[in-house]
């Protein structure tokens, strides 16, 4: 059976914010990847990246070093 795990997911604005995000995490060797918004979030994009809790600190360094507009950080548990 599949368990759920908790994880930090990032929601946008806009799509284009969204992927600015991959890009840059991708750049950064920061770890995660872009998964469809959890139905349990609100946002008006429907994707948002996904990653680690222990990784917070450094996603919050790279939207700002980014420049990039995320709507939320959020901690939700997902199936892994």
């Amino acid at each position: 059976m599949r368990e759920k795990k908790e994880k930090l997911v990032v929601s946008f604005l806009t799509t284009t914010q969204a992927m600015a995000a991959e890009k840059y995490c991708l750049k950064n060797q920061i770890p995660g990847r872009i998964i469809p918004l959890p139905s349990e979030i609100s946002a008006e994009c429907g994707i948002a990246w996904c990653t680690e809790p222990e990784e917070e600190e450094r996603i919050r360094q790279a939207i700002n070093d980014g420049g990039i507009q995320a709507k939320g950080i959020h901690r939700v548990s997902l199936y892994s």
